[in-house]
């Protein structure tokens, strides 16, 4: 018989505040991370605006700051959630066995080596032609092999296991915009079938950097409201025009049932459905009449034996570009029928943006808060409707509703689809 897995501990690093209560009360409060990029010059860009997280201490995160100078902003970000998921869970005081302590990330890759890499390309160039040679004597002379090693995306899960000494399995899914939602369903299977006890699973992603930026400009995914950023980000409305590139890491901790209860744990809540899809259409777009979508939803509907009508929130997936609203509406329809104009769903991405491969996994946070405290986050900049997408998208304000189950879903770029839900713990 599968086992039952619960939240025992949440942590974030966000756009919007770095710890799970500021982000809380700022989504519910409306407030908006979004502003003019600082990482780099973005004037020349067709985007010049992202939500960035500011104000992060990481060397109060960790006992020796040197040993991670060569880490990019997504391990920093991993640690800062981890440390304070895990400290918030107190299993660590209580974990016997680290075997049967796992880790598993939907991770992104490191910061990218911008400068040093276009100057090496610069430095390299006869008569409009790249000197390979060059190049490659350059680069050997100039790049940090720790640096580089650190673009890995599997290098914060390692990261993880080595300052919480979890030997049990570790793994990284990087299914784009799915991955952080994806490792959390698969870190509960890990946990159901009894390969591990405790799981330190969610997501890390910083894409704000001249090659992120450059290739959602190239995509048209990026909203280019430049008279506006705080506005930019308006999930359904009829006027949207892409999304906003954030960043930031959420991770929880994932355990057993049993083991949770013999330590007296505090449990936030319980993961009872998982539901993962492929559209198999194309790369970039999503299949149009939802497919994927639809088939992840009701996955994990079934996977929780529930009735549509007995989810009370859906954390949508969002993103404010034209066809992932429209689709993801119309997914919502077909899985859950005539329960889905009585279901309230909202995008926090309207105020924190787009946290790429860590997305799903603060969106995970907010279904469980939404739980715990009876309110479902707001829509902001949800002025003009939109006959395509036609459900209660709690526009503008939060609002005060009794909520027992929370699906979240995370549809990601290459046709990933993943639906995840939540419900109070009952006993």
């Amino acid at each position: 018989m599968d086992r039952r897995v619960v939240v025992t501990g949440m942590g974030c690093i966000t756009p919007v505040g770095n710890d799970v209560q500021s982000m809380w009360e700022s989504i519910t409060e409306g407030k908006s991370g979004i502003d003019f990029i600082t990482h780099f010059d973005a004037s020349h860009f067709p985007t010049k605006f992202a939500a960035e997280v500011r104000d992060f201490d990481f060397d109060s995160c960790v006992k020796d700051p040197s040993k991670y100078k060569h880490t990019g902003r997504n391990v920093k970000f991993a640690i800062g959630a981890a440390k304070q998921a895990v400290e918030n869970s107190g299993v660590l005081d209580y974990l016997k066995d680290p075997g049967r302590f796992g880790v598993y990330l939907g991770a992104g890759e490191g910061q990218q080596d911008f400068q040093i890499f276009m100057g090496l390309v610069a430095k390299a160039q006869r008569d409009g032609e790249l000197d390979l040679e060059l190049f490659t004597k350059s680069g050997l002379e100039q790049l940090n092999p720790q640096a580089e090693l650190e673009q890995e995306p599997n290098m914060p899960s390692g990261h993880l296991a080595n300052i919480f000494n979890a030997q049990g399995p570790n793994l990284n899914c990087l299914t784009a915009c799915a991955a952080s939602s994806q490792a959390i369903g698969e870190a509960t299977q890990i946990i159901k079938r009894g390969d591990a006890d405790v799981m330190l699973s969610g997501g890390a992603h910083s894409m704000i950097h001249p090659f992120g930026v450059t290739g959602f400009n190239l995509l048209t995914a990026l909203s280019t409201r430049n008279d506006n950023p705080q506005a930019a980000s308006r999930p359904f409305d009829r006027d949207r025009d892409g999304f906003v590139l954030g960043e930031g890491a959420g991770m929880v901790i994932l355990e057993d049932l049993e083991h949770a209860k013999a330590r007296g744990a505090h449990i936030y809540g319980e993961i009872i459905g998982y539901g993962s899809s492929a559209d198999a259409y194309r790369i970039t777009d999503i299949h149009p009449e939802g497919r994927g979508g639809t088939a992840c939803m009701k996955m994990a509907v079934e996977s929780a034996k529930l009735r549509p009508e007995q989810i009370d929130y859906i954390n949508a997936h969002g993103t404010s570009t034209a066809v992932n609203d429209k689709v993801e509406t119309l997914g919502i329809r077909q899985s859950l029928g005539a329960a889905a104009d009585k279901i309230p769903v909202s995008s926090i991405k309207s105020m924190m943006g787009h946290l790429i491969a860590a997305a799903g996994s603060v969106e995970a946070i907010a279904c469980l808060l939404s739980i715990k405290n009876n309110v479902i986050p707001p829509t902001m900049n949800y002025e003009t409707p939109d006959p395509n997408c036609d459900l209660d998208y709690v526009p503008n304000a939060a609002r005060e509703k009794e909520v027992n189950v929370a699906l979240s879903n995370s549809f990601g770029f290459g046709g990933q689809n993943i639906s995840l839900i939540f419900s109070q713990f009952n006993g």
